[in-house]
């Protein structure tokens, strides 16, 4: 007998539909077709034990299984589930009848229960578009997939309570979620405040603007100065995920695996801290069977780099593509994904080897090369897309022995969601582009235009300080942002004035 079961293959953040046909009939050889993984073909000794251990039998039959499409590779043990009910239905051990309604994925353990498998939303997405009548998961992933409305989602515990749910003997408890209550009762639970630091009014100034207009930001100070605890705090002033930022960033961790069992939509914006030594593959992505990076991982959150010096240059030059575009494409010889990469770049850094350089309190050992080598790290190039450079100095004495609190994050949070608001209406017709820092040529001279003034001080800057060339469309951008924190529709001379503080390294002098 002929039987037909459904489950997905993911591809990037996305799942396509898997058919799997098993054929039953006299024999007693097993063949499994239609490009599936070792994973995949172990799952006979699996499907064989969990029956055994539940009273039931394996078929003395000849199976002959395909998956297809056959040109897209399947892995993983997520099939066990949808392979064992079609060989049951293909020997005709349970009823047949409306099991190509329903989509199935699960892990087996040997002795018949469910385990947790990933990708699980992506796959619950395709389920519904496809008009499936419901789907079938282990129990751990249930809540998960019910975020998707528009299909029942049954989550199960053991193989058994799937066959007797076919068998019409036992229902399933069908799992049912309110995504938006969750995603909203969520999206406060940020635990660390701006309340909390003392002192560094400057720099919380320029992690304002950063936020505001989703700037990259560099910090560049001794040890201790504050620059992870800042960092840290920047995910409490980002605006709020939207419900369709959240489902796209929940997807990418579902792919990646990242996701509480427990849990549903993300509600806070990630933020992602990789060790200096991490590689360039776990960085952008990639692997024999292609995975989400560290930089996939931070979309529409932030990507903190602390002690960015320190990493491989051949890490830090990939990420150069995916900050102008935003994505990644991961390609292979039979295939190539693609991953959003929306991320905001925020790095820290000591200024010199010693750490001591420009500090007041302590004398930097450093020779004047050994600074400008340890800053030139950070190649031109890269350097380029970091719209915020600022110098962070240790906090004083009187600062810290402060003991009135500092201002919270959540009043900083509704200036940045202002002037995020104002940009959202300025580019609501130009096509990918959400915020300042996207801002091209055109755009900078219809938006950021300075008054005349302003071109006066920024010439001048310029010539002075030694400024780089590039530094101009950066220092527009970023006083566009300032002026839409401060409500003005077009830019002042202060908010040129502002933007040049905000390029410390763009002074030709300031290595010595």
């Amino acid at each position: 007998m002929l039987a037909k079961v459904y489950a997905a293959a993911l591809q990037g953040v996305n799942a396509t539909i898997i058919t799997i046909e098993v054929n039953c009939s006299k024999g007693i050889k097993f063949f499994l077709v239609g490009l599936p993984d070792v994973s995949i073909k172990e799952s006979h000794e699996r499907i064989n034990s969990a029956l055994n251990v539940n009273g039931l039998k394996f078929p003395r039959n000849q199976i002959v299984i395909n998956m297809a499409p056959a040109d897209i590779r399947k892995e993983g043990a997520a099939y066990d589930l949808p392979l064992a009910i079609g060989i049951l239905a293909a020997s005709e051990k349970i009823k047949s009848e409306g099991i190509e309604d329903y989509m199935m994925i699960g892990e087996l353990s040997l002795d018949g229960s469910l385990k947790a498998v990933r990708g699980v939303l992506p796959i619950a997405i395709q389920a519904k578009e496809a008009g499936f009548k419901g789907l079938i998961l282990p129990k751990s992933n249930a809540r998960e997939a019910a975020v998707v409305a528009g299909i029942k989602v049954y989550g199960a515990e053991n193989i058994i309570d799937v066959i007797r749910f076919f068998d019409e003997k036992k229902e399933l408890e069908q799992t049912i979620v309110d995504p938006r209550k969750e995603f909203y009762a969520n999206q406060t639970l940020i635990d660390c405040d701006f309340s909390d630091v003392k002192g560094q009014e400057n720099v919380k100034r320029a992690m304002e603007v950063a936020c505001a207009g989703a700037h990259n930001l560099l910090l560049i100070g001794s040890p201790g100065a504050g620059k992870s605890m800042l960092a840290k705090r920047i995910p409490s002033i980002l605006p709020p995920l939207t419900l369709s930022e959240s489902l796209e960033t929940t997807k990418i961790h579902s792919v990646a695996g990242k996701i509480n069992h427990n849990g549903s939509l993300i509600a806070i914006r990630p933020f992602r801290s990789p060790h200096h030594t991490i590689s360039t593959v776990a960085m952008v992505g990639g692997g024999s069977y292609p995975q989400p990076g560290e930089i996939s991982l931070s979309h529409n959150g932030v990507l903190f780099l602390d002690e960015i010096a320190e990493f491989n240059k051949s890490v830090l030059e990939v990420l150069r593509q995916p900050l102008e575009d935003r994505k990644i494409t991961i390609s292979r010889a039979k295939s190539s994904v693609e991953y959003p990469a929306g991320f905001m770049l925020i790095a820290s850094m000591n200024p010199c080897p010693c750490g001591h350089y420009n500090n007041p309190n302590k004398e930097c050992v450093c020779l004047p090369y050994q600074v400008q080598k340890y800053l030139n790290r950070l190649s031109g190039p890269l350097l380029d897309r970091i719209d915020i450079q600022i110098e962070i100095v240790p906090v004083p004495f009187e600062d810290i022995s402060d003991t009135r609190p500092a201002e919270s994050s959540e009043s900083i949070r509704k200036r940045v969601i202002a002037a995020r608001k104002i940009q959202e209406e300025r580019f609501a017709h130009e096509a990918g582009i959400y915020c300042n820092a996207q801002m091209n040529t055109r755009l900078l001279h219809k938006h950021a235009q300075p008054d005349k003034n302003g071109l006066v001080l920024l010439k001048n800057a310029m010539e002075r300080l030694s400024l780089s060339a590039r530094a101009y469309d950066r220092i527009l951008r970023v006083a566009r942002t300032i002026a839409d924190l401060e409500g003005t529709e077009t830019v002042q001379s202060y908010h040129i004035g502002e933007a040049i503080s905000y390029r410390n390294l763009d002074r030709e002098n300031w290595a010595g």
